[in-house]
């Protein structure tokens, strides 16, 4: 009987060893670094300012131009002015923590991916300055925590959404696009 006890503990070692040897370890990792790392994949960096972001560490909040908060959420990105070239991800709608979203001053192409409406706990976002070009989603009348958003000076066309209008932002910028505004820009306040 001693003996079937004493390899105990070395059988169950040997089962978990397996298990995880079954499961690549991106199953344990981060969701939001697995969204973060997807938009630094859709760009070219030639300034190499995205360099700290590494995918084998589970924890983006070790990457620069990424900030968290006490939980570990990433809740702020601030890539402006690094003539970083390529297309929004629609993982970035996979942040739920984001609050603000900076990317003014680059190259980014492209259409605006409907899923940046997925962040409701979104402040402010800035993603002027850019080459994007197509409408503003209609998800983004989903931003109800969203009170600044900048979309000048992209290519951007149609007209503003009415549910984008209506959610009491306190900077709305679409100037230097090809927008229909057709009177329905809200008063700053």
């Amino acid at each position: 009987m001693e003996s079937h006890i004493g390899k105990m503990p070395g059988l169950v070692l040997l089962s978990v060893l397996f298990l995880l040897l079954q499961h690549p370890l991106s199953s344990f990792s981060n969701s939001e670094g697995d969204a973060l790392y997807a938009f630094r994949q859709a760009l070219s960096d030639p300034n190499h300012v995205l360099d700290s972001w590494d995918p084998t560490l589970v924890d983006p909040c070790t990457w620069f131009h990424i900030t968290c908060d006490s939980n570990n959420h990433v809740i702020r990105l601030d890539l402006f002015n690094y003539d970083l070239v390529g297309s929004l991800s629609p993982e970035l709608g996979q942040l739920p923590y984001l609050q603000y979203l900076e990317l003014n001053q680059n190259k980014i192409s492209g259409k605006i991916p409907q899923e940046l409406g997925n962040l409701n706990n979104l402040i402010s976002m800035d993603l002027s300055h850019n080459q994007l070009e197509g409408n503003i989603p209609l998800s983004f009348g989903n931003l109800n925590s969203l009170k600044f958003l900048w979309l000048n000076n992209n290519q951007l066309t149609g007209s503003i959404p009415k549910q984008v209008t209506d959610l009491h932002l306190q900077v709305l910028d679409v100037s230097g696009n090809h927008i229909s505004t057709d009177g329905n820009i809200p008063n700053e306040k």
